[in-house]
């Protein structure tokens, strides 16, 4: 079982963001971009729950492009 806790998020590519409305959205964090705007892709669909070891970032943290997305998942 120990497997189980250590797949899903590779090596800190992807977060979860805490949208306002208590839902949660996968999104890849790419490293090698340096512009807020380009730097986050929403890739997954909204869950009540995120994995136990994800790094969680909320809402508010993000440029308005990006936080736009997150609510059209």
């Amino acid at each position: 079982m120990k497997w189980l806790w250590t797949m899903g998020l590779k090596h800190k590519k992807y977060v979860y963001i805490a949208r306002n409305d208590g839902w949660y959205v996968k999104v890849r964090v790419l490293k090698s971009r340096a512009e807020e705007e380009s730097k986050y892709i929403v890739v997954g669909p909204k869950v009540r729950a995120p994995p136990l070891r994800a790094k969680i970032i909320k809402e508010d943290a993000l440029p308005e492009s990006i936080r736009n997305q997150l609510y059209m998942v």
